[in-house]
């Protein structure tokens, strides 16, 4: 009802305000109704008459319920009458059923017969009142035409037709020899003789069963029909054939049936016979159905009816009921008395609605200039995406120039100061850069083309990265660096990891960037492990806080915690009883997902930095948005990168959250879903990037002297990765008892260490001396094969070998290379030709004397991919279009590589690649058609194939699975960087990964 008036009040709102000024000047002149008196008056007059229409509809709506429930009471009653009707009928064909075996039994079993028409007339007058539907039966005996003139001898009369004369010759008769008295005039007449009667008899016989005749008068002058039933001379089966049944035929049973008087006493017998007028039809021919029952005439009042269909038994003729009230039903009251009301209602709700319309235009108004801001919001938000990758794109490209051409410079002989300029150049070319990858990434997220890689990575690898490239910068601060990875993360992973990289490094960036004193510790556990270790033990966090409410109760004390530095974090779940919890569950060997291929990580990232403002926890995430405006000008940065890492970690299927305390610090942990990856799964379509750790160190034992559990922990995990065993001890006499032979029982291993390690904060100035006296003691007549002792420090010093007396000293932070590198010097252990061969991988060497091709419009890309490419050893070929890039690709060509820019005229990169594919398979087809034992083995082996890769500075659209539809084999962005040049070129032109 209220929906209703409330479609009309808005139709006349949204039309209302447009004329609102032509409806104030009409006033102003005077000029009877304004427009909005108008169309009020319209929305008055619509609302009356769509509440009489609602009224009109609820009497139609209950009149037709009332006739509903008529129709299905009538549609009750019908079916209850046809189903008596059939039932009685039924009784009937039994009893003629029954005669027709009387029949059989003692006219044809009996010999002599005992049967003759007195005594058949004789039984049915007796047994009449079982046959109350029957006006009479009678029984024709089958004929043959051979027969014809005994039977007559037989019986003493001769065959007539149904019209009292002689029956003319025929193949077969059926004369009536037994009848009921009521019917005694048909004795001796051929039933046979009756078009009718004779489909019956034909019909009756084939099927076995009673068939009937369309309805006729009766000599009672009512509507009935005759049934037929056969009569066999022996027993047939249901399902004998038709020819069996014609064969074993002795004669036919017939009775008249009266319909009307069968129908008249079921309606008499059943209660409401009055309100019903019932008729029956024969509907054989739907065409023209006959009436078995009831008037042909219509009745005045139109009236529901219904249908009913009846089985008489014969399967060929069709009959059916129709039922429908003698007087039309009532009309109920409540059609009219809810109707009424509810129009009433309806003009009440009207006088509501229109004293609300004010309030309403008011309102809608608001909304549509709200949405009107929303639309220009988003096309604004739309249209700074577009400008930010084109812009960033032309930036990209003089940007390549640029740089590549600082990169030359710096080849080249320069003063120092020449240097120097050049140098400042090229960082800060590079910090540009960095700043258009950024909103590169963003724009492609808010454009929806940033699409994720599925390929197999090396999780430890990506992480010892990350730390080499904050590894100078930590060192100069003096914190802490560390990487620990639970052991129950698989070795392979399947996803991107480009993509995964980037998020750790703009996390530890931040981390780097706001600590000026403790640690940065990066920990990735499985996400079943990391959440049994919480469960026990979780705080109300909220705003990404610890539940602190103002900055004064989260300032750090100088009490020494048990952490990586001993420096307070943010976040207690990250504790060091919930670490050790993490590491028995490593010990068990507790079941993860052991069936499913899915691996969920928990990666969380803590610093003890600055911390993060609690007014400013909400905004973290915000494109370009810093916590306050003094960060920016002290610390630098744009604030994207958080953003960019949040939508990376979704993209990933996980989510990224923080804990920060000011002046305390922050940790952020995120979760990504990725998939395990066996090495026997690896094939072509999925390389991969393996740095295998050196196997010299298996077997080895070392003893590690560290106060600090969490940071002595760290140090096993990369040792253990080199395949050393380790012991720890918290003091340096403990590790002095140890290596004297005293306390050797409560160690793990039972080897003599071959290396003691220890960390530079256990050596106080208390038992500096002393301590480096007994080394040294113990280094001159201790026994020989003495550990060799390495100093841990944070920071370098090329005087800390000599004052603490040790054999080395690393310097952190460790990754599992650095750490190898270190312990084959100190150790004198020989690297076998394999480990070389793996370490030894560089760009210079992966390029040296390969023929490249290099495609690209812009000659000054052209001289610095040329300049860049040579620098490395590679012989390189220049042209600048698709059309000749084809020209020099004829087949057989020189090159190994070729680097295609996508953006050129005339014939772009992709369609440049098209082409080149379709000419290798066409020289490829050739190739297998001459392969036969004529030819030469080189020539058979040759299968032409040339790595293509884009060369572009669009990085939106040249996505990999874009490169790959056009078949290109990769590409890398522009300008060149070395370490990305390296990973992109590797797979193909070191023979090592071709597997």
């Amino acid at each position: 009802m209220g929906v209703g008036g409330g479609g009309g009040g808005e139709a006349a709102a949204v039309s209302a305000p447009a004329p609102a000024e032509e409806a104030g000047k009409d006033a102003e002149d005077g000029g009877g109704w304004t427009l909005k008196a108008k169309l009020i008056a319209v929305a008055v007059l619509v609302w009356v008459l769509g509440a009489l229409a609602l009224g009109v509809f609820l009497h139609s709506y209950f009149r037709h319920a009332a006739l509903r429930k008529a129709e299905e009471g009538l549609v009750s009653m019908c079916e209850e009458r046809a189903r008596m009707l059939q039932d009685q009928f039924a009784v009937s064909v039994n009893h003629v059923h029954a005669l027709a075996i009387l029949v059989a039994t003692f006219h044809y079993e009996k010999r002599p017969p005992a049967l003759d028409q007195n005594t058949f007339a004789d039984y049915t007058a007796r047994t009449s009142f079982e046959r109350p539907l029957l006006s009479g039966v009678a029984y024709a005996q089958r004929v043959v035409h051979g027969d014809r003139e005994s039977f007559e001898r037989q019986q003493g009369w001769i065959i007539k037709t149904m019209k009292h004369e002689p029956s003319p010759v025929q193949d077969e008769y059926a004369p009536v020899v037994y009848s009921q008295e009521t019917v005694s005039y048909i004795e001796g007449l051929d039933m046979m003789s009756g078009e009718e009667d004779r489909e019956n008899i034909l019909r009756s016989r084939a099927s076995g069963k009673a068939v009937l005749t369309r309805p006729f008068r009766l000599m009672s002058n009512h509507l009935g029909v005759v049934l037929t039933f056969p009569v066999y001379h022996v027993d047939l089966s249901s399902d004998a054939k038709e020819e069996d049944r014609v064969a074993a035929t002795a004669g036919y049973l017939g009775g008249s049936f009266d319909v009307e008087s069968l129908v008249e006493n079921l309606l008499r017998q059943l209660a409401g016979n009055q309100e019903l007028v019932v008729n029956v039809y024969d509907v054989t021919n739907s065409s023209n159905p006959l009436v078995m029952y009831g008037s042909e005439v219509s009745l005045g009042n139109p009236s529901p009816s219904h249908i009913c269909m009846l089985d008489f038994g014969d399967p060929f003729r069709k009959h059916h009921m129709v039922c429908r009230y003698r007087n039309k039903p009532q009309l109920p009251w409540s059609a009219i008395s809810s109707s009424s009301g509810v129009f009433v209602i309806c003009m009440l709700v009207g006088y509501i609605v229109g004293a609300a319309w004010s309030r309403y235009d008011n309102v809608k108004e608001d909304c549509r200039k709200m949405e009107e801001l929303k639309k220009q919001a988003e096309a604004a938000d739309v249209a700074k995406s577009q400008f930010l990758a084109t812009v960033s794109h032309e930036i990209r490209t003089p940007m390549n120039g640029v740089l590549g051409m600082l990169d030359m410079l710096l080849d080249t002989d320069l003063t120092s100061t020449q240097r120097d300029f050049a140098q400042t150049a090229q960082v800060c070319g590079k910090a540009l850069i960095s700043l258009i990858n950024e909103v590169l990434d963003r724009a492609k997220i808010e454009a929806g083309k940033l699409d994720l890689e599925s390929v197999p990575f090396d999780l430890r690898s990506i992480l010892d990265d990350v730390i080499s490239l904050f590894s100078s910068k930590s060192r100069e601060k003096g914190i802490e660096l560390a990487v620990y990875v639970s052991e129950r993360v698989p070795e392979l992973l399947l996803g991107d990891p480009g993509r995964f990289r980037q998020i750790i490094t703009n996390l530890v960036g931040n981390s780097i960037k706001f600590t000026e004193r403790g640690h940065i510790f990066v920990q990735v556990h499985l996400a079943d492990h990391s959440n049994l270790a919480t469960e026990s033990k979780v705080e109300s966090v909220a705003n990404g806080m610890n539940g602190h409410k103002d900055e004064k109760t989260a300032v750090a004390t100088s009490v020494s915690l048990n952490t990586l530095s001993g420096f307070e974090a943010a976040d207690s779940r990250n504790s060091w009883e919930n670490f050790k919890l993490l590491l028995s569950y490593e010990k068990n060997e507790m079941p993860y997902e052991s069936v499913s291929d899915k691996v969920t990580l928990v990666v969380s990232v803590e610093d003890t930095g600055i911390g993060i403002p609690l007014d400013a926890q909400a905004k973290v995430f915000t494109p370009f948005m810093q916590a306050d405006s003094s960060t920016s000008r002290t610390y630098g940065g744009t604030g994207i990168g958080l953003s960019i890492s949040k939508c990376l970690v979704e993209l990933m299927g996980g989510q990224i959250n923080f804990v920060s305390r000011p002046h305390v610090g922050s940790t952020f942990t995120f979760t990504a879903a990725l998939q395990r990856c066996d090495r026997s799964a690896i094939g072509d379509s999925k390389p991969v990037m393996l740095h295998p750790l050196p196997s010299s160190f298996k077997g080895l034992s070392a003893l590690l002297v560290d106060r600090r559990p969490v940071r002595a922990t760290v140090t096993k995990y990369h040792l253990q990765r080199l395949g050393i065993a380790c012991d720890v001890v918290a003091t340096i006499e403990l590790a002095l008892g140890v290596l004297s032979g005293r306390n050797g029982s409560s160690l793990t291993s039972t080897k003599q260490p071959c290396m003691l390690l220890i960390e530079s904060d256990s050596w106080g100035f208390k038992i500096d001396v002393p301590l480096r006296s007994r080394l040294l003691e113990m280094k001159q007549n201790g026994p020989p094969g003495l550990p060799k002792t390495i100093l841990l420090a944070a920071a370098e010093s090329g005087k800390l070998k000599a004052h603490y007396a040790v054999d080395s000293v690393i310097t952190k932070p460790l990754k599992a290379s650095g750490l190898a590198a270190c312990l084959f010097q100190t150790l004198g252990i020989t690297q076998s030709s394999n480990e070389r061969r793996d370490n030894s991988g560089s760009l210079h060497g992966l390029l040296l004397g390969k023929n490249i091709l290099v495609v690209d419009d812009n000659k000054v890309n052209l001289r610095v991919a040329a300049g860049t490419l040579k620098k490395f050893g590679a012989k390189v070929e220049c042209v600048e279009s698709g059309k000749d890039a084809l020209a020099s690709l004829q087949v057989p060509h020189k090159f190994h590589l070729c680097l295609m820019d996508i953006q050129m005229p005339e014939m772009d990169g992709f369609e440049a690649t098209k082409q080149i594919r379709a000419m290798e398979a066409k020289a490829n087809e050739q190739a297998v058609a001459c392969d036969d034992s004529d030819t030469d083995g080189a020539t058979r082996a040759a299968r032409w194939h040339l790595p293509v890769l884009a060369m572009t500075a669009d990085v939106i659209q040249a996505t990999h699975e874009e490169c790959t539809k056009y078949g290109m084999d990769g590409y890398v962005t522009k300008p060149f960087e070395e370490k990305q040049l390296f990973q992109a070129l590797q797979k193909f032109l070191d023979p090592g990964m071709s597997s």
